[in-house]
C-alpha cells in the first residue's frame, strides 16, 4: 500500500519532496547492547507529535519507515510511530563494518569516510527515511558516525622477527623494523608506541609516522658492537596503543651482528727454526705456518705467499702451499745449495696488511746417510695425520715403524719425543720394529691435536725426525648442560600475552652438530608455555592468574644433535605474583537474620563472611555499614554485626543494611552485600481497649431487648503480632440485679441479652471484662469495666454518674484454664472401685447444696423487692472479695476460659 500511495503521489510531489529532504547526523560508540537510544527523529525534525503540538483538527499519526533494509538497517531498530532509532541485537563492530581508506568507501549502508563530517576518521551508517502522512511527507538521510573504542589490542603479524646489524654501524644509527603491530582501532587507540624488555644498554627505539598516519618502529644503536664478542641479541618488543587502558602486544626480536672485515691474520709465532738433513728425499715436509683470522666467511680466508724479499733459489727448493701453510723440499739438495735459507712468509687476509713468520731452514751436510724411518700405519692416516676417536680403548695401535741404517754398519736407537699419551715401544721378536699406541683414553674436550716425533739416532750422533700429527676426532660423549639445575622464576599475574620470561642456557663442550643444542619443552608443561628451539627463550602466551594457579613447576629438555642425541633436563618454577584484581566476595548476595526484639545493646545478630581471592594485604578486607551505622556497627576482623541499642519491633519491624567490603590492595576494590535484619514478635504489649474509652461510661439497655440481641461490645487491640496479638474477652465480675442475664464473645467481644428482663430486674449492672493475649509465655491482659442501665429512658444523669464514681464490690470469677491432657499410650492398671464411690458422693452433695442456696437466694430477693428504697437504684450483692479496679489494670493476672 505504502509503495502505491508513493506512485500515486509522486509525480505531483516531486519537487516538494526533493526541496524537503533532510539528513540527520548521529554519533554512538560501537559495541553498545541493543535498546540503546541513538536519537528521535520526530524531536529532531521538529515534527508535530502526539504530545501536543498536533493541530486541533483529527488528522494521521506521524509513520517513520526505513526506504531499504540494507546494512545499516540490521544495526539499528526504528520505532514507526515515535520516530526513535535504537540500536539492534546484532552488535556494532566498526573494524568489521568499515574498511579505512583515503576515500569514502560504502559497503551495503556503511561507508568509511576520510573528508567528511563528523571527522577523518568516521565510520557511517547510512539510512533512509520516509515520513509519512503526506502533509509531513520527506526523505531523511540519517548519518550515523561509529566511533571506535579500544576493544582490539595491538598484534605483530609474525611472532618471531629477525633484523641483521653490521658489526660496525656507528651509534644513531637507524634501521626499520620490516613487521610493524597492527591494530584495527583508529586514533589513539591505535598503535602510539614500541619499546623493548631488554635493550642490553646498546639498543633503543623510536617511531617515525608517515604522512598516512602509519606508524614504523626504528631500531636504534646507542653503542658499539662486536660480533666476536656477541653475535646475537634476543630480546621482546611490545607494542602498545593509546587507549585507556592501553593494550599490548608483543614478539620476539632477534638482532643478529653480522660479520666484517675488522680482523686480519695474525701468527702465533713470529719465527720458526728448522733443521734440515742434506740427503732428505723429494716431496720432505719441511714445516706448517699457520696464522688465525677472527672473522667468519670470506672475511676469514687466508692465503700465504713468499715475500719478494726471498730469493729464487730458496723458492725453488721449498714449495710453499699457499691454502695450507705447508713447506715441503721441491728439488734435491746438492753440494751447490746454500746451508741456511731465510723464508720469510705472508699470511694474506681480503682488505689487510699481510702478517708476517721468518722460516729459517739450516741444511745440514750428511757425509754418511742417516737412519732411515719407515712409517706403516694401522690408523687412519691423510697426509700425514693421523685421526683417532676420542672413545678408542687404551693400546690402541697408531702404526709400526721399521728403522733402518742404510750403510748398516751402525747402531740406530728409536725413541718418541712430544707430549701426549703415546707409546713407543719395540715389537718383539722382530729387531728395528717399533709400535706406536695410546696409553689412554683420548679427550677432545681436552686436546684435538697432538703433534709427536719419532726420532732414530745412530752411534754416530746422526738422528732422523719423523714428525706425526695425531688428530683426535670429537664423539658425542657430552651431555648438555644447563648452567642452573632449578630455574626460579617469577612474573606478575594478568601479564601480556607471549610475555619473556627467561632465556635458557645449556652448554656442550662437544664440537660441529654434536655440540648444537636443541631445547624442548617437558611433557609436564601447560600447552601455553612455549620455549623457542633454537634459543631457549621461554614465554607464556596467554594471562596467568594467580588465583587459578600460584606455582607452576615442570622440566625443560637440552638437546644435542649427535647420534644417538643425549640430553639433560633442568625444572623450571614459576611464581606467578599477586595483584589486586579480586574485589571481595561475600558468600550470599544477601543475607536475612532473625533477632528477637529487645535484643540487647551490642548482642550478636549475625556475621558476614566475605572473602578475597588476592593473597597478602591485597586479600585483607575492611568491613563497614554504609546506612544505619547509628544503630548499627560490625566487627571489621570477625564480622559480627551488632546493635547499637536495643530494638522494639513496635517501632520498626525490619531493617535493610548495606555492608560495604574494601580490600587492603592499592587502588583498592569493594563490594557491597544486602543485609535484612527481621524482628521478631515477644509478647512485651498487653491488649489496649479502644472502646469503651472509660470506665465511667454507660449504655442504656431498654426492657424491651429481646434475648440474644447485641448490647455493646468491647474492642481491643494489640501491638504485638502472630498468637501475642490474638485476643480473648471474657466477664470476670459482676454487679446488677441479674448480672447473668449478660454474657461475652469470647472472640469478638460482643455483648449480649441472655434473659428476658422483668420489671424487678432495673438498674445499674457493671461487667468487669477482661482482655487477654495468647503470648507465650506469658499472656498479658487488660480490663475495663462495662456499664449498662436498664431502664425505659434515663431521668437522672447525674445519679448515675454518682453511682458510677463509688467504688463497686464484684466478685473475681477466676476460671482456671482448661488443659488438654493428651491421651496415654500407657496401659493403666487397674484400681479399686472405692475412690470412685468418694467421688460420686461427694459431687452428689454439692449438687444438693447448690439447689438448696439457690432456693434461698430467690426467696431474699423477692422479700426484698418491697423493702428497697426507691432512689437506691444500686443493687446490693453479696461479694466474696473486693477489688481495686486501678491495681487490677496494672497487674497482669493468669487467666484463660478459652
Amino acid at each position: 500500500h505504502l509503495l502505491l500511495f508513493l506512485l500515486f503521489v509522486g509525480p505531483f510531489n516531486c519537487f516538494a519532496s526533493y526541496s524537503r529532504a533532510t539528513e540527520l547526523f548521529y554519533s554512538l560508540n560501537e559495541g553498545l547492547p541493543a535498546g540503546v537510544l541513538i536519537g528521535s527523529l520526530a524531536r529532531d525534525l521538529r515534527l508535530p507529535t502526539a504530545g501536543g503540538q498536533r493541530p486541533a483538527v483529527s488528522q494521521p499519526p506521524l509513520s517513520f519507515t526505513l526506504a531499504s533494509r540494507g546494512l545499516g538497517g540490521q544495526y539499528v531498530r526504528l520505532d514507526n510511530r515515535s520516530g526513535e532509532l535504537h540500536t539492534s541485537a546484532l552488535e556494532i563492530d566498526r573494524e568489521a563494518l568499515c574498511v579505512e581508506s583515503s576515500g569514502a568507501a560504502v559497503f551495503g549502508g556503511a561507508a568509511a569516510v576520510s573528508s567528511s563530517s563528523p571527522s577523518s576518521e568516521s565510520c557511517l551508517l547510512l539510512l533512509d527515511v520516509l515520513v509519512l502522512p503526506q502533509e509531513y511527507f520527506r526523505l531523511v538521510k540519517v548519518k550515523i558516525a561509529i566511533r571506535d573504542v579500544n576493544d582490539n589490542a595491538p598484534r605483530f603479524p609474525v611472532p618471531h622477527i629477525h633484523l641483521s646489524v653490521p658489526e660496525n654501524a656507528p651509534v644513531n644509527t637507524r634501521l626499520a623494523i620490516e613487521h610493524p603491530a597492527l591494530d584495527p582501532d583508529v586514533g589513539t587507540n591505535g598503535v602510539q608506541t614500541y619499546r623493548l624488555q631488554d635493550n642490553y644498554g646498546v639498543f633503543t627505539l623510536d617511531v617515525e609516522e608517515n604522512e598516512s598516519g602509519e606508524r614504523t618502529p626504528y631500531l636504534i644503536v646507542m653503542g658499539a658492537l662486536d660480533r666476536e664478542t656477541r653475535e646475537e641479541y634476543v630480546t621482546v618488543i611490545v607494542a602498545e596503543d593509546g587507549g585507556t587502558p592501553p593494550l599490548v602486544g608483543s614478539a620476539t626480536l632477534t638482532i643478529g651482528i653480522s660479520d666484517i672485515n675488522d680482523n686480519c691474520p695474525q701468527f702465533s709465532d713470529s719465527q720458526l727454526n728448522i733443521t734440515l738433513y742434506g740427503n732428505s728425499s723429494l716431496g720432505t715436509h719441511v714445516a706448517t705456518v699457520h696464522a688465525v683470522d677472527m672473522d667468519l666467511g670470506s672475511n676469514a680466508q687466508i692465503t700465504y705467499s713468499y715475500s719478494q724479499k726471498v730469493p729464487q733459489p730458496s723458492r725453488d727448493l721449498f714449495h710453499l702451499d699457499e691454502s695450507t701453510g705447508t713447506i715441503t723440499l721441491s728439488s734435491k739438495v746438492d753440494g751447490d745449495t746454500p746451508r741456511l735459507h731465510r723464508l720469510i712468509i705472508l699470511g694474506n687476509g681480503p682488505g689487510c696488511i699481510p702478517a708476517v713468520i721468518t722460516v729459517l731452514v739450516t741444511i745440514i751436510k750428511v757425509t754418511m746417510r742417516p737412519p732411515e724411518v719407515v712409517p706403516r700405519f694401522i690408523a687412519n692416516e691423510v697426509e700425514g695425520v693421523v685421526y683417532l676417536k676420542e672413545l678408542e680403548p687404551i693400546n690402541t695401535p697408531i702404526a709400526f715403524f721399521t728403522i733402518k741404517d742404510p750403510d748398516e754398519k751402525y747402531k740406530v736407537n728409536c725413541f718418541l719425543d712430544g707430549d701426549g699419551p703415546f707409546r713407543l715401544s719395540p715389537y718383539k721378536p722382530y729387531n728395528n720394529e717399533y709400535l706406536l699406541e695410546t696409553t689412554k683414553p683420548l679427550d677432545y674436550e681436552t686436546q684435538q691435536l697432538y703433534e709427536i716425533s719419532v726420532v732414530a739416532w745412530n752411534s754416530e750422533g746422526f738422528h732422523v725426525n719423523k714428525i706425526i700429527k695425531v688428530q683426535v676426532l670429537d664423539d658425542n660423549d657430552n651431555s648438555p648442560v644447563f648452567l642452573q639445575q632449578l630455574i626460579e622464576l617469577s612474573i606478575e599475574e594478568n601479564n601480556v600475552p607471549n610475555a619473556f620470561l627467561t632465556k635458557l642456557h645449556a652448554v656442550d663442550a662437544d664440537s660441529g652438530e654434536r655440540g648444537q643444542v636443541s631445547y624442548f619443552l617437558g611433557p609436564d608443561a601447560p600447552s601455553y608455555f612455549s620455549l623457542d628451539k633454537t634459543t631457549g627463550v621461554l614465554t607464556v602466551s596467554t594471562q596467568l592468574d594467580r588465583e587459578e594457579k600460584e606455582k607452576y613447576r615442570y622440566t625443560v629438555k637440552a638437546v644435542d644433535s649427535g647420534f644417538p642425541p643425549r640430553e639433560s633436563i633442568a625444572t623450571v618454577t614459576i611464581t606467578v605474583l599477586d595483584k589486586n584484581d579480586n574485589s571481595p566476595r561475600f558468600i550470599n548476595k544477601d543475607f536475612s537474620f532473625f533477632v528477637p526484639e529487645n535484643f540487647p545493646g551490642f548482642g550478636e545478630i549475625g556475621v558476614i563472611s566475605v572473602t578475597d581471592a588476592d593473597a597478602g594485604q591485597n586479600g585483607w578486607v575492611a568491613l563497614s555499614v554504609l546506612n544505619g551505622s547509628d544503630i548499627f556497627v560490625i566487627d571489621t576482623g570477625k564480622g559480627v554485626l551488632r546493635a547499637k541499642v536495643s530494638l522494639d519491633r513496635e517501632q520498626q519491624s525490619s531493617y535493610v543494611l548495606w555492608i560495604e567490603a574494601v580490600d587492603g590492595g592499592d587502588p583498592a576494590l569493594s563490594s557491597t552485600a544486602k543485609i535484612t535484619i527481621l524482628l521478631l514478635d515477644i509478647n512485651d504489649n498487653p491488649p489496649l481497649v479502644l472502646f469503651p474509652q472509660s470506665n465511667m461510661s454507660y449504655l442504656l439497655v431498654l426492657p424491651s431487648t429481646l434475648p440474644g440481641s447485641p448490647i455493646t461490645e468491647v474492642y481491643a487491640v494489640d501491638k504485638d503480632t502472630g498468637m501475642n496479638a490474638v485476643i480473648a474477652y471474657s466477664i470476670i465480675g459482676r454487679r446488677g440485679p441479674r448480672p447473668e442475664s449478660f454474657r461475652i464473645d469470647p472472640k469478638t467481644g460482643n455483648i449480649t441479652l441472655e434473659e428476658s428482663l422483668m420489671q424487678n430486674d432495673y438498674g445499674l449492672y457493671r461487667l468487669l471484662v477482661k482482655v487477654s493475649d495468647h503470648g507465650y509465655p506469658e499472656p498479658l491482659h487488660s480490663t475495663i469495666m462495662v456499664n449498662l442501665f436498664v431502664n425505659d429512658t434515663v431521668s437522672n444523669e447525674s445519679y448515675i454518674e454518682s453511682l458510677l464514681r463509688r467504688e463497686p464490690d464484684i466478685s473475681i470469677e477466676e476460671k482456671q484454664p482448661q488443659i488438654s491432657i493428651e491421651p496415654t499410650h500407657k496401659k493403666m492398671e487397674s484400681a479399686s472401685c472405692m475412690p470412685t464411690l468418694v467421688a460420686l458422693s461427694i459431687i452428689s452433695l454439692g449438687s444438693i447444696a447448690l439447689v438448696t442456696g439457690m432456693g434461698i437466694y430467690i426467696c431474699l430477693r423477692k422479700g426484698k423487692k418491697h423493702h428497697r428504697p426507691d432512689e437506691n437504684l444500686e443493687v446490693q450483692i453479696p461479694l466474696n472479695g473486693r477489688i481495686n479496679l486501678h491495681m487490677l489494670e496494672k497487674k497482669p493476672m493468669e487467666i484463660s476460659n478459652i
